[in-house]
């Protein structure tokens, strides 16, 4: 599946495909053809369907229409801005202590502002 939206991203995780998946090919598709289409439609909420794990993915799909509005001078959706899609606790992309204080110091505003922990490189494709 290529999903050439956040919100497709979104229904697809919601039918149990890969969210990891879905993610890297839109953004393997948003990369090669960058526009607002495909970050303005609302993605369904997760977390209602997947606990925890759907909330994060509530959160990152919010993290990344901030951090690829922001690299592309895109107007940012207002869904971004919702509650729903801020964790009240950290979430770190790696379990291991070890690299938490280089998550916290890596982690683009986007995905820090929203208490997720990533690599710099989060939102990059080869």
């Amino acid at each position: 599946m290529r999903p050439r939206t956040l919100r497709e991203v979104a229904q697809l995780a919601a039918l149990e495909y890969s969210f990891d998946q879905c993610l890297a090919n839109f953004l393997d598709d948003f990369y090669s053809r960058p526009t607002t289409e495909a970050l303005v439609d609302m993605p369904p909420l997760l977390g209602p369907l997947k606990g925890e794990t759907g909330r994060i993915q509530d959160a990152y799909l919010a993290a990344t229409a901030e951090e690829l509005c922001c690299k592309y001078r895109l107007l940012l959706p207002v869904w971004t801005s919702a509650a729903e899609r801020r964790l009240s606790r950290p979430w770190f992309a790696l379990p291991w202590a070890s690299v938490r204080a280089v998550l916290l110091w890596e982690s683009p505003p986007g995905f820090r502002s929203r208490n997720l922990f990533v690599s710099e490189n989060a939102l990059s494709r080869v």
